[in-house]
């Protein structure tokens, strides 16, 4: 004999009580991230973006965020998230003066993740095929953020050793370059290789492109 509609809607609404139920909200200021996206506001890295994220205590894993979005008391913004559970916040004053917030739903535990912030290259510089020109601007934007950061300590700052391109976990890339290895989803472009080179041409795009920096 068939379940009734009742019992079947029932057993629904327990299962999706079960499947939502560790999910949690969590509010920080915007000012919290504003703080880092204004210090990227020059021509010298306008290519160059803030992704934010919240890494699991004692984890190198990142929090699932469900949604996102920046709240003020007239309106709400909605938040894209980008690769690997990592999103952009708008640098705008305007929002800071109106002590807005960044609203977040995450999978777990809002005491359970911290704030995780990484310096990329924006989404239209992450391509498979890039000529020397490139690379370089590239290279002087990450050089010209450390060297800005570290003013008259500037000796106590991370040197900018070259590119960083990670690829998703099942990339395979095919015929490299001689002089460069690829291991476990990473490409390492020296700042050398990037000065003798011709440009680079893979077989895919990469998830992100970040400095190699050394203390």
């Amino acid at each position: 004999m068939n379940a009734s509609p009742i019992k079947y809607l029932l057993t629904t609404v327990l299962l999706f009580s079960c499947f939502t139920s560790h999910a949690e909200t969590l509010v920080v200021p915007y000012n919290n991230f504003y703080t880092h996206s204004k210090k990227i506001q020059g021509e010298d890295t306008n290519a160059l973006q803030f992704a934010f994220g919240f890494k699991q205590v004692q984890s190198t894993e990142l929090c699932t965020i469900h949604s996102a979005f920046i709240h003020t008391q007239k309106q709400d913004l909605p938040l894209s998230l980008i690769r690997q559970q990592r999103f952009t916040v708008p640098s705008d004053k305007v929002l800071k003066m109106a002590r807005a917030e960044v609203v977040l739903e995450l999978q777990q535990e809002a005491n359970r993740c911290d704030m995780s912030v990484q310096l990329e290259t924006k989404a239209e510089y992450l391509k498979p095929v890039y000529n020397k020109a490139e690379l370089q601007m590239l290279l002087k934007q990450y050089q010209s953020f450390f060297n800005s950061m570290g003013s008259f300590l500037s000796f106590m700052m991370p040197e900018v050793q070259g590119l960083r391109l990670q690829f998703s976990g099942e990339t395979q890339l095919h015929a490299l370059p001689k002089g460069l290895s690829f291991k476990q989803g990473v490409l390492l472009l020296p700042s050398e290789w990037i000065a003798a080179s011709n440009g680079l041409k893979l077989d895919t795009s990469p998830l992100r492109v970040t400095a190699v920096v050394r203390k």
